[in-house]
């Protein structure tokens, strides 16, 4: 196996108007979160958050305590969320073994023990997504189905933003951190996320997109809410978004995202909205 990681680091949103497009990508786009056999990840400073991926398929994987984090095990002293986007997998955590099948997600809180990722059918092999936040204490491991998400159905074929939100990792379903998570299903027809776009200036959050058709892409739109930019996306890609900036998307077809935010606040509902008619 192989882990590869990078860091990126914050931008000041007074910088970041002057950023071309190769800068924008470089600093804000994760191009490459799943190859086979190995685990990816990026280090942000946008509130510590790590987002990842771990793709075994002939070889059991471990999460690795890559250099910057200076400790013994990966969640020494983080906590971390993994969902699953490919075929049925497991993921072990010390003595607990977990099977994860496809949309269904992981909370493992802090604490030192070996964490590894396995494929069931190297034919079909996991995806294990994940996100991670510093956590100053520990709270008990928990496996997440739809059926147990809290869900929200919003938006409406007419505005192309009928979508159905399923609240998964977050605390109104178990207690963590900092870490919040869940993942938001476009039903047909539709193409839009997050609209009217918000900011939440007490959290980063960071967009997984998947079940997106190959022929098909993304656009997703970044920046302070009078100063917009845009990235073109493919899925099985994600984007960091600073706290100073919207996040929201369109596409070519409907597709499925994972959202992941960290920070101080863990209130789902604080986000301080705008007209659409309002942005430039």
């Amino acid at each position: 196996m192989k882990t590869n990681y990078e860091i990126r680091y914050a931008a000041h949103p007074e910088d970041a108007k002057s950023y071309d497009t190769a800068r924008i990508r470089r600093d804000f786009l994760i191009e490459k979160v799943f190859s086979a056999d190995e685990v990816n990840m990026v280090y942000s400073m946008y509130d510590r958050m790590i987002v990842g991926g771990a793709m075994p398929v002939n070889e059991v994987l471990l999460l690795e305590a890559i250099d910057p984090l200076k400790a013994p095990h990966f969640l020494t002293r983080r906590e971390i969320g993994i969902f699953n986007v490919g075929g049925p997998g497991l993921v072990k955590a010390g003595d607990a073994v977990y099977e994860i099948n496809y949309k269904e997600a992981l909370y493992l809180g802090a604490g030192d023990r070996e964490v590894t990722f396995e494929s069931k059918d190297a034919a079909n092999p996991a995806k294990f997504y994940f996100n991670s936040t510093n956590a100053h204490c520990t709270y008990p491991d928990k496996l997440v189905t739809k059926k147990e998400a809290i869900v929200a159905e919003m938006g409406s074929l007419e505005g192309s933003n009928d979508r159905r939100i399923n609240k998964m990792l977050v605390n109104q379903v178990l207690p963590t951190c900092q870490l919040q998570m869940g993942m938001t299903e476009l039903m047909n027809g539709s193409v839009w996320n997050t609209m009217p776009a918000h900011l939440h200036s007490r959290r980063m959050e960071a967009y997984f997109y998947f079940e997106v058709p190959e022929e098909h892409a993304v656009c997703h739109f970044m920046g302070e809410p009078q100063e917009t930019r845009h990235l073109w996306m493919k899925g099985d890609q994600a984007v960091l978004s600073p706290e100073w900036s919207i996040h929201s998307a369109a596409a070519t077809h409907n597709y499925t995202f994972i959202w992941g935010m960290g920070g101080e606040n863990l209130d789902y509902g604080d986000q301080d909205f705008f007209a659409i008619t309002d942005l430039k």
